[in-house]
């Protein structure tokens, strides 16, 4: 369609800019994707409570199904780019709403690896590339904070599934409590995908509900092939950063609980460090969003960085409630700020034509730490006793992520970052 066309389009334009409604449709898939699977910590104790499983198998499983989910979301990123959301979402969410209901069934634990780590792992693989490569398409100059509120969703769901869960549990069991967050999670996302849309250019509009197509929009040029791809030294900085933020993001939210508990604190102020956590990071989230949109993605992910290395810094003396308080309330708004800042930056230097595809690959590169670096504090653990020289490990790691950010040129406006 030419360019003068659209524009004439454009003036048509609703009252409310459609890209509102892919805002909160993408917050929608994080809240109900990313909620449901944190809550699977609810349905532990339950489990284990019914079968003679290690908490091995258990956490297996769970790790698993995220590894799977970012492998596959370098896949759903290039089918994204190239035939649009709405289709791939209503598969992944039948996906993703059956193999919960199965999941309500299982009496093994091959079940179990099949049902949750296969199944459910590849609907939870849209969640993520689906929502942020959306979102990145609709809106340029306001990028930063629309990623932010997409994000917001996440903490969102964080908070209302495992509630909900534990009360389905409660009341019905955890198997009745599967089936019934399976389906209601199939139904609403099947629902919320048929809001989705490629781009707003196919809808007779332009990003951030400009009149006219901007220079930066990022919609020239061909799609990128992953061996080119594998050439850019800049994308890899930003791979092996989120990398490395990853590996100490998800460890810390997996062990801060126990961790605490070893230092004195009781379980239940224990849990609430980690409620802390999560709604610091919708604050960091919001924020971040703002502050990308102001002074851009890399001082964004810098500052993010130096303030999780001082917190690492700070888990080291941590031994008093308020101290982990503090330690939840600034780490929390820096892990919030991890998660916004990777989609936006990787269109920020490489444009929306592949984003699909380059962010898949990013976010696989923060399953993989994501899966490692907790096994990795689990057997320091198990050597040492203590997680001290785990957190001092995730202050090395750290610290690399900050050096890689530190190293990528600056984002030049014109100059073709493409590897």
């Amino acid at each position: 369609m030419k360019i003068d066309s659209l524009q004439q389009q454009g003036k048509q334009r609703t009252p409310l800019y459609y890209g509102y409604y892919i805002i909160a449709a993408c917050a929608g898939i994080q809240a109900i994707g990313i909620g449901t699977y944190i809550a699977f910590g609810v349905f532990f104790k339950p489990l284990l409570a019914e079968f003679t499983w290690s908490r091995t198998t258990l956490s297996g499983a769970h790790s698993l199904a995220f590894l799977i989910s970012g492998g596959l979301g370098i896949i759903v990123g290039r089918l994204t780019d190239r035939f649009g959301p709405r289709l791939l979402m209503t598969g992944s969410a039948l996906f993703f709403g059956s193999s919960l209901l199965l999941l309500s069934t299982i009496q093994a634990p091959w079940q179990l690896y099949l049902f949750y780590s296969l199944i459910f792992g590849i609907g939870l693989s849209a969640v993520d590339v689906i929502a942020l490569n959306t979102t990145a398409r609709w809106f340029v100059r306001r990028r930063g904070v629309m990623t932010g509120l997409v994000k917001m969703g996440t903490g969102f769901g964080q908070m209302l599934i495992p509630f909900l869960a534990n009360i389905f549990i409660t009341a019905l069991g955890w198997r009745k409590a599967y089936a019934i967050i399976g389906g209601m999670g199939m139904i609403l996302l099947v629902l919320i995908a048929q809001v989705l849309r490629h781009d707003p250019f196919r809808m007779g509009l332009f990003p951030d509900n400009s009149k006219t197509a901007t220079s930066e929009s990022g919609f020239k040029g061909e799609e990128t092939s992953f061996w080119k791809l594998t050439r850019g030294k800049e994308f890899w900085m930003i791979f092996f950063a989120n990398l490395s933020a990853c590996f100490c993001l998800m460890s810390i939210m997996a062990h801060i609980v126990p961790h605490a508990i070893d230092t004195g604190i009781s379980p239940k102020a224990a849990a609430s460090i980690l409620s802390t956590i999560g709604g610091a990071s919708m604050v960091g989230r919001f924020f971040i969003g703002h502050a990308i949109d102001r002074m851009g993605n890399r001082r964004s992910m810098i500052l993010c960085f130096m303030l999780l290395i001082l917190m690492l810094l700070w888990l080291q003396v941590s031994t008093k409630l308020w101290m982990f308080y503090l330690f939840a309330a600034i780490y929390g708004f820096t892990h919030g700020g991890l998660f916004t800042v990777i989609s936006p930056i990787v269109a920020e230097y490489f444009g929306i034509r592949s984003h699909g595809l380059l962010f898949g690959v990013a976010a696989f590169a923060g399953t993989v730490g994501g899966f490692l670096g907790p096994i990795f504090a689990g057997s320091v653990f198990d050597i040492t006793g203590n997680y001290g020289m785990a957190f001092w490990g995730y202050v090395v790691v750290a610290a690399t992520g900050l050096g890689l950010i530190l190293s990528l040129p600056p984002y030049v406006p014109g100059k073709d970052h493409q590897p």
